[in-house]
């Protein structure tokens, strides 16, 4: 006997995906397609007159490579603040005690601001003039300058940015261990605790052991987060003083919206996807392996 299924049953299932595919072809594939091949074209030029002048510019270019400098700083710091504040934070709020899902909802509150709004409160906050840290400083230390400049000091601008990225992203990677920890049955302490194992051999030899996948997709994932990072820097310093916390987001935004050399902003774009694809790699492959 037959199937008995016509044509309009085994093929049903590819109508209902077809407006999702629709779209994502209009919102990534063809911005990117679009986006290659400007990269190709030469400046000012059109059509299929391609050319890799624009890469090659690229790898010599010392603004680029200081960016990328940059950025690898910025992303490599903000992933050790949001692993050390996010670890930290979970244990304390995986702990049986009165008020727990109210912490946990106050814990969370950094994640909900957006970064433009994140970046203005810092700004503010690091206001030479009419911020509240320098008051607050030399309400212990007198002799602190009333007017320090945070965000304009070539030493200090480019922690400050960083503080606030960790301050701002740290809730993710904290949601993603606190689950873990929630994970991790209670018998392996109780016979860790029976072993005479003390709170620092348990979290060595229980704790981290069973946070180890979870650890490794929380940074995989803030990692791609803060590669992408924008808003925040441009609404903080835009990039100054100087290029001193520039990243690449923001070099590829200046070039093609301030500047207008769209080919040459689209080659730094790919090859900041690129990148960030080859980053990626351990996470999806790691996700694969987690399926199979």
């Amino acid at each position: 006997m037959g199937s008995g299924r016509t044509w309009h049953d085994r093929h049903l299932g590819y109508f209902f995906v077809l407006p999702a595919t629709l779209m994502l072809v209009a919102v990534l594939v063809f911005p990117a397609f679009i986006t290659l091949k400007l990269s190709l074209t030469p400046e000012g030029g059109s059509g299929w007159n391609l050319t890799f002048l624009h890469y090659q510019k690229a790898f010599v270019d010392p603004v680029l490579w200081q960016t990328f400098k940059n950025t690898f700083a910025f992303v490599a710091w903000s992933m050790v603040g949001h692993f050390v504040l996010g670890l930290a934070l979970a244990l304390a709020l995986n702990q049986a005690l009165p008020g727990q899902t109210f912490f946990r909802l106050v814990a969370l509150i950094p994640w909900t601001i957006p970064d433009v709004v994140a970046g203005i409160i810092f700004r503010w906050v690091l206001n030479p003039i009419n911020g509240s840290l320098n008051p607050l400083i030399r309400m212990f230390i007198p002799s602190f300058p009333a007017e320090f400049q945070w965000l304009s000091s070539p030493t200090l601008a480019f922690p400050a940015v960083i503080f606030a990225n960790v301050w701002r992203g740290y809730p993710l990677v904290m949601v993603m261990l606190l689950a873990g920890l929630m994970a991790i049955p209670r018998e392996l302490y109780e016979a860790a605790a029976v072993d005479g194992a003390g709170k620092l051999k348990r979290f060595f030899h229980v704790t981290l052991p069973g946070l180890s996948t979870i650890i490794l997709i929380a940074l995989a994932l803030d990692m791609v987060w803060e590669f992408r990072r924008f808003a925040l820097v441009v609404t903080m310093t835009g990039g100054g003083p100087g290029t001193l916390t520039e990243v690449l987001s923001t070099l590829v935004y200046k070039t093609y919206f301030q500047f207008f050399t769209f080919e040459y902003a689209s080659a730094m774009a790919i090859l900041m996807s690129a990148v960030l694809f080859i980053l990626s790699l351990p996470y999806i492959l790691l996700v694969g392996r987690e399926r199979q």
